[in-house]
């Protein structure tokens, strides 16, 4: 009776150790079942990843517009479509105001095309002449300044001169200052693109 009782304590003990995988198992595959259904699926990803582009995109692309603004220089219509011409003050230039303080033969900078420093010259009747002359150097840039006793532009970074139509007459700058074309339209001063052939040179325009 004692061995049959020792021998029934053996086999339940191994039934038991038998049954302990089991119920291991069975918890693992429970758990990998529940971890499964807490991942989202590739559709519900894409979709989140479209909703998280959209949410920093949209601000980026608002914040881009007025950024890439600022680097536009500013320009105001003239009556034909051109751009007023404006004195060291930012003001507009008025024709009538002007030649009452500026003589035959002045070449005085005014801000231009694109916001670049431009020449509005006074000519021989006392009128404001009909085109204006870019003052930026063809050789690296500087701004040329008129020498009245000269008569010539005489550029002072690297010896460049120009002629008073704004002819290139000595280098190293390779071309002649850029024209555009100067009108006046209700007494305001305004500048457009000068695209005919350079009347100084007989050539087409190198600055389109």
């Amino acid at each position: 009776m004692a061995a049959q009782a020792v021998l029934s304590s053996k086999a339940a003990a191994f039934q038991a150790r038998a049954q302990r995988p089991a119920a291991r198992r069975a918890s693992l595959v429970v758990r990998a079942a529940a971890a499964s259904a807490e991942v989202p699926d590739m559709g519900k990803r894409q979709l989140m990843n479209l909703l998280l582009l959209g949410a920093v995109g949209a601000p980026a692309v608002g914040l881009a517009g007025p950024y890439a603004l600022f680097f536009v220089p500013p320009s105001a219509g003239g009556g034909a479509g051109g751009t007023v011409a404006k004195d060291a003050l930012g003001n507009d230039v008025k024709a009538t105001t002007w030649l009452a303080t500026h003589a035959v033969g002045d070449r005085s900078l005014t801000q231009g095309l694109k916001g670049d420093a431009t020449y509005l010259i006074v000519n021989n009747e006392g009128a404001i002449e009909k085109y204006g002359l870019n003052a930026v150097c063809t050789h690296l840039g500087c701004v040329v300044p008129w020498n009245k006793a000269e008569n010539k532009f005489m550029c002072p970074c690297h010896g460049s001169q120009y002629n008073a139509e704004g002819k290139k007459i000595r280098g190293p700058a390779p071309l002649s200052l850029a024209l555009a074309h100067c009108d006046v339209n209700d007494d305001i001063v305004t500048f457009t693109d000068w695209t005919e052939t350079d009347f100084r040179t007989g050539e087409a325009p190198w600055w389109n």
